[in-house]
Protein backbone atom coordinates (compact mmCIF):
# COMPACT_ATOMS: atom_id res chain seq x y z
CA UNK A 1 0.00 0.00 0.00
CA UNK A 2 1.03 3.59 -0.65
CA UNK A 3 0.38 6.22 2.01
CA UNK A 4 0.60 9.88 1.06
CA UNK A 5 1.13 12.89 3.23
CA UNK A 6 -1.13 15.76 2.17
CA UNK A 7 0.58 19.17 2.42
CA UNK A 8 3.63 19.50 0.22
CA UNK A 9 2.98 16.11 -1.39
CA UNK A 10 -0.52 16.32 -2.88
CA UNK A 11 -1.64 19.87 -2.05
CA UNK A 12 0.58 22.94 -2.10
CA UNK A 13 -0.99 24.52 0.98
CA UNK A 14 1.77 24.42 3.57
CA UNK A 15 3.24 27.81 2.62
CA UNK A 16 -0.23 29.36 2.85
CA UNK A 17 -0.75 27.89 6.32
CA UNK A 18 2.65 28.83 7.70
CA UNK A 19 2.32 32.36 6.26
CA UNK A 20 -0.90 32.67 8.24
CA UNK A 21 0.96 31.56 11.36
CA UNK A 22 3.79 34.00 10.60
CA UNK A 23 1.28 36.87 10.60
CA UNK A 24 0.03 35.68 13.99
CA UNK A 25 3.59 35.46 15.34
CA UNK A 26 4.32 39.01 14.18
CA UNK A 27 1.07 40.24 15.73
CA UNK A 28 2.24 38.98 19.11
CA UNK A 29 5.74 40.46 18.71
CA UNK A 30 7.86 37.72 17.09
CA UNK A 31 9.64 39.31 14.12
CA UNK A 32 9.43 36.29 11.85
CA UNK A 33 9.43 36.25 8.05
CA UNK A 34 7.10 33.97 6.09
CA UNK A 35 10.04 31.84 4.94
CA UNK A 36 11.43 31.54 8.48
CA UNK A 37 7.97 30.54 9.70
CA UNK A 38 7.72 27.88 7.02
CA UNK A 39 11.03 26.36 8.11
CA UNK A 40 10.01 26.40 11.78
CA UNK A 41 6.29 25.57 11.65
CA UNK A 42 6.00 23.24 8.65
CA UNK A 43 4.42 19.91 9.60
CA UNK A 44 3.81 21.00 13.19
CA UNK A 45 0.71 20.80 15.38
CA UNK A 46 -1.24 24.04 15.76
CA UNK A 47 -1.41 23.73 19.55
CA UNK A 48 2.38 23.33 19.80
CA UNK A 49 2.93 26.21 17.37
CA UNK A 50 0.74 28.38 19.59
CA UNK A 51 2.81 27.34 22.62
CA UNK A 52 5.98 28.22 20.70
CA UNK A 53 4.68 31.70 19.85
CA UNK A 54 3.60 32.28 23.45
CA UNK A 55 6.98 31.15 24.81
CA UNK A 56 8.93 33.25 22.31
CA UNK A 57 6.91 36.43 22.87
CA UNK A 58 5.93 36.08 26.50
CA UNK A 59 2.34 36.81 25.48
CA UNK A 60 -0.71 34.72 26.39
CA UNK A 61 -2.61 33.47 23.37
CA UNK A 62 -6.37 32.82 23.52
CA UNK A 63 -7.22 29.39 24.89
CA UNK A 64 -8.91 28.51 21.60
CA UNK A 65 -6.09 29.90 19.42
CA UNK A 66 -5.49 26.59 17.64
CA UNK A 67 -9.19 26.17 16.82
CA UNK A 68 -9.39 29.78 15.60
CA UNK A 69 -6.38 29.23 13.34
CA UNK A 70 -7.86 25.96 12.12
CA UNK A 71 -11.04 27.75 11.00
CA UNK A 72 -9.02 30.41 9.19
CA UNK A 73 -6.91 27.83 7.39
CA UNK A 74 -9.96 25.78 6.32
CA UNK A 75 -11.65 28.88 4.89
CA UNK A 76 -8.47 29.88 3.08
CA UNK A 77 -8.03 26.41 1.57
CA UNK A 78 -11.56 26.45 0.13
CA UNK A 79 -10.39 29.03 -2.40
CA UNK A 80 -6.58 29.17 -2.44
CA UNK A 81 -5.34 25.56 -2.36
CA UNK A 82 -3.52 24.20 -5.40
CA UNK A 83 -2.16 20.78 -6.23
CA UNK A 84 1.56 20.10 -6.07
CA UNK A 85 2.92 19.97 -9.61
CA UNK A 86 2.24 16.52 -11.08
CA UNK A 87 0.07 15.28 -8.19
CA UNK A 88 -2.97 14.18 -10.19
CA UNK A 89 -0.93 12.39 -12.88
CA UNK A 90 1.13 10.67 -10.19
CA UNK A 91 -1.98 9.52 -8.30
CA UNK A 92 -3.55 8.14 -11.48
CA UNK A 93 -0.32 6.28 -12.30
CA UNK A 94 -0.19 4.69 -8.84
CA UNK A 95 -3.86 3.68 -8.98
CA UNK A 96 -3.33 2.19 -12.44
CA UNK A 97 -0.80 -0.19 -10.89
CA UNK A 98 -3.61 -1.60 -8.74
CA UNK A 99 -2.03 -0.44 -5.50
CA UNK A 100 -4.29 0.65 -2.63
CA UNK A 101 -3.67 4.24 -1.53
CA UNK A 102 -4.44 6.18 1.65
CA UNK A 103 -3.64 9.64 3.00
CA UNK A 104 -2.17 10.24 6.47
CA UNK A 105 -1.73 13.88 7.44
CA UNK A 106 -1.46 16.10 10.51
CA UNK A 107 -4.11 18.34 8.90
CA UNK A 108 -7.67 18.08 10.20
CA UNK A 109 -10.30 16.23 8.22
CA UNK A 110 -12.14 19.51 7.56
CA UNK A 111 -8.96 21.08 6.23
CA UNK A 112 -8.23 18.18 3.89
CA UNK A 113 -11.83 18.11 2.71
CA UNK A 114 -11.51 21.80 1.75
CA UNK A 115 -8.16 21.24 0.03
CA UNK A 116 -9.25 18.21 -1.96
CA UNK A 117 -12.55 19.82 -3.00
CA UNK A 118 -10.77 23.00 -4.08
CA UNK A 119 -8.19 21.13 -6.16
CA UNK A 120 -10.48 18.40 -7.54
CA UNK A 121 -8.52 15.63 -5.84
CA UNK A 122 -11.75 14.60 -4.10
CA UNK A 123 -12.62 12.94 -7.43
CA UNK A 124 -9.56 10.69 -7.07
CA UNK A 125 -9.33 10.06 -3.31
CA UNK A 126 -12.17 8.39 -1.38
CA UNK A 127 -13.20 9.94 1.94
CA UNK A 128 -12.75 6.74 3.96
CA UNK A 129 -9.12 6.53 2.82
CA UNK A 130 -8.16 9.90 4.28
CA UNK A 131 -6.86 9.92 7.87
CA UNK A 132 -6.17 12.93 10.08
CA UNK A 133 -3.54 12.83 12.80
CA UNK A 134 -5.15 15.91 14.36
CA UNK A 135 -8.63 14.39 14.52
CA UNK A 136 -7.33 11.06 15.80
CA UNK A 137 -5.05 12.88 18.28
CA UNK A 138 -1.98 10.99 17.08
CA UNK A 139 0.08 13.50 15.07
CA UNK A 140 3.43 12.86 13.45
CA UNK A 141 6.22 12.25 14.31
CA UNK A 142 4.24 9.60 16.18
CA UNK A 143 3.77 6.59 13.88
CA UNK A 144 0.13 6.01 14.87
CA UNK A 145 -1.52 7.66 11.86
CA UNK A 146 0.42 5.45 9.45
CA UNK A 147 -0.13 2.32 11.52
CA UNK A 148 -3.84 3.15 11.64
CA UNK A 149 -3.95 3.44 7.84
CA UNK A 150 -2.21 0.08 7.44
CA UNK A 151 -4.59 -1.55 9.92
CA UNK A 152 -7.61 -0.17 8.04
CA UNK A 153 -6.28 -1.69 4.81
CA UNK A 154 -5.27 -4.93 6.60
CA UNK A 155 -1.73 -4.56 5.24
CA UNK A 156 1.45 -5.18 7.23
CA UNK A 157 3.54 -2.03 7.87
CA UNK A 158 6.49 -3.67 6.11
CA UNK A 159 4.38 -3.78 2.94
CA UNK A 160 3.69 -0.03 3.02
CA UNK A 161 5.59 2.82 1.42
CA UNK A 162 5.08 6.42 2.52
CA UNK A 163 5.58 9.54 0.39
CA UNK A 164 6.51 12.48 2.63
CA UNK A 165 8.05 15.94 2.45
CA UNK A 166 8.62 16.73 6.14
CA UNK A 167 11.17 15.50 8.66
CA UNK A 168 8.37 14.73 11.13
CA UNK A 169 6.61 12.58 8.52
CA UNK A 170 9.79 10.70 7.67
CA UNK A 171 10.33 9.99 11.36
CA UNK A 172 6.74 8.74 11.67
CA UNK A 173 7.29 6.34 8.77
CA UNK A 174 10.57 5.12 10.26
CA UNK A 175 8.93 4.46 13.63
CA UNK A 176 6.08 2.65 11.88
CA UNK A 177 8.54 0.30 10.19
CA UNK A 178 7.56 1.47 6.72
CA UNK A 179 9.63 2.35 3.69
CA UNK A 180 9.67 6.06 2.89
CA UNK A 181 10.34 8.32 -0.07
CA UNK A 182 11.15 11.97 0.64
CA UNK A 183 9.88 14.56 -1.85
CA UNK A 184 12.26 17.50 -1.56
CA UNK A 185 14.62 19.38 -3.88
CA UNK A 186 17.80 17.35 -3.96
CA UNK A 187 19.93 20.38 -3.01
CA UNK A 188 18.02 20.68 0.29
CA UNK A 189 19.16 18.84 3.38
CA UNK A 190 17.14 15.81 4.47
CA UNK A 191 16.98 13.41 7.44
CA UNK A 192 19.86 10.97 7.74
CA UNK A 193 18.18 7.58 7.41
CA UNK A 194 20.01 4.89 5.39
CA UNK A 195 16.74 3.43 4.02
CA UNK A 196 15.34 6.77 2.88
CA UNK A 197 14.79 7.26 -0.86
CA UNK A 198 14.62 10.78 -2.32
CA UNK A 199 12.96 12.38 -5.32
CA UNK A 200 12.84 15.96 -6.53
CA UNK A 201 9.54 15.74 -8.46
CA UNK A 202 6.37 13.65 -8.18
CA UNK A 203 6.83 12.24 -11.67
CA UNK A 204 9.71 10.14 -10.29
CA UNK A 205 7.57 8.33 -7.72
CA UNK A 206 5.72 5.88 -10.04
CA UNK A 207 9.07 4.76 -11.46
CA UNK A 208 10.25 3.83 -7.96
CA UNK A 209 7.06 1.86 -7.33
CA UNK A 210 7.35 -0.01 -10.64
CA UNK A 211 10.92 -0.99 -9.80
CA UNK A 212 9.87 -2.23 -6.34
CA UNK A 213 7.02 -4.29 -7.85
CA UNK A 214 9.40 -5.69 -10.46
CA UNK A 215 11.86 -6.76 -7.76
CA UNK A 216 9.05 -8.36 -5.73
CA UNK A 217 7.86 -10.37 -8.75
CA UNK A 218 11.40 -11.54 -9.47
CA UNK A 219 11.81 -12.60 -5.84
CA UNK A 220 8.56 -14.59 -5.90
CA UNK A 221 9.52 -16.30 -9.15
CA UNK A 222 12.82 -17.45 -7.65
CA UNK A 223 10.91 -19.15 -4.87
Amino acid sequence: MVIFDCDGVLVDGEHLSTAQMAREARKYGWDLSDEEAHAIFSGGELAKIGDMIAEKTGKKLPDDWDMMMQRRIVNMMKTDAETVDGAEDMLNSVLAMGLPVRVGSNSSGAEMEAKFASTGLDQVLEDDRIHSGRDLEMPKPRPDIYLHAAEQENVEPTNCIVLEDSDAGVEAARRAGMACVLLRPLDKEGPEWPGLLRIGHLSEFPKILREILKQQRAHREKK
